[in-house]
């Protein structure tokens, strides 16, 4: 049987590019971002009492990997990037129907216009993700006490320790900064983005990711991460 999804929202988050989203929900809690309802999904009415609930789930399109296929066998990042696993004992974004699902947090329902919006923080989403679908977190059913969580049942190790030179302190101190924006790559970053192979270790490479309208330039010595500068984006 075929069905035919449409979006009924589009988020907007802080996250421009892949590299350097958390690889789960929550592990950021500065990345706050809109989910942007679309026209006719977009009325009051469609988000009433949800402001009720702390959390949401959001049910969305990998959108950027569609194109590329997938495949039964993935090498999940938890396992080190070597070892292989079924894509379904997995959370990899290249999926049968390339769709996945996110809890995360509701900081408010926004009403401007006669048009609803939501507000949320600890996205892991690219900017411009497709939203399928919006569903409240339930407690007393969501939370499953004595669930087994295979070989991603511990917390993700030891995070970076993340430090900053004093040009990129300067920028964060005298510039017009999203809020939050020091929290934000100083959670980012303490996940080690690095690939899976490389985390934990030294590195002499350097490293940049994009967030908000800001290239984040690092390196990685030891377990300590040094945030070297930080440049707006080209055409900003």
């Amino acid at each position: 049987m075929q069905t035919t999804l449409e979006a009924i929202a589009t988020l907007r988050s802080p996250f421009k590019q892949k590299f350097g989203i958390p690889r789960q929900p929550r592990l950021a809690p500065a990345a706050t971002a809109i989910v942007e309802l679309a026209p006719g999904y977009d009325h009051p009415d469609m988000v009433r009492d949800l402001a009720q609930f702390s959390h949401l789930w959001l049910i969305f399109s990998f959108h950027q990997n569609t194109q590329q296929g997938w495949t039964p066998l993935v090498r999940p990042p938890r396992l080190g990037g070597n070892k292989k696993t079924g894509v379904l004992a997995t959370r990899a974004t290249f999926r049968p129907n390339g769709l996945g699902i996110s809890a995360v947090k509701l900081e408010r329902v926004i009403i401007d216009n006669n048009r609803a919006s939501i507000e949320i923080s600890g996205a892991d989403l690219l900017d411009g993700t497709p939203i399928f679908d919006i569903k409240p977190y339930i407690p007393y059913s969501d939370i499953i006490e004595d669930a087994d969580g295979g070989f991603a049942q511990a917390p993700p190790s030891q995070p970076m320790t993340v430090n900053f030179s004093q040009d990129a302190l300067s920028l964060l101190s005298n510039a017009v900064m999203p809020p939050k924006f020091k929290q934000l790559i100083e959670q980012v970053l303490s996940q080690d983005p690095r690939p899976a192979y490389k985390q934990g270790k030294a590195d002499d490479k350097g490293y940049a990711m994009q967030l908000h309208e800001f290239d984040v330039h690092w390196q990685v010595t030891e377990h300590q991460t040094l945030v070297t500068r930080i440049t707006p984006v080209a055409g900003n």
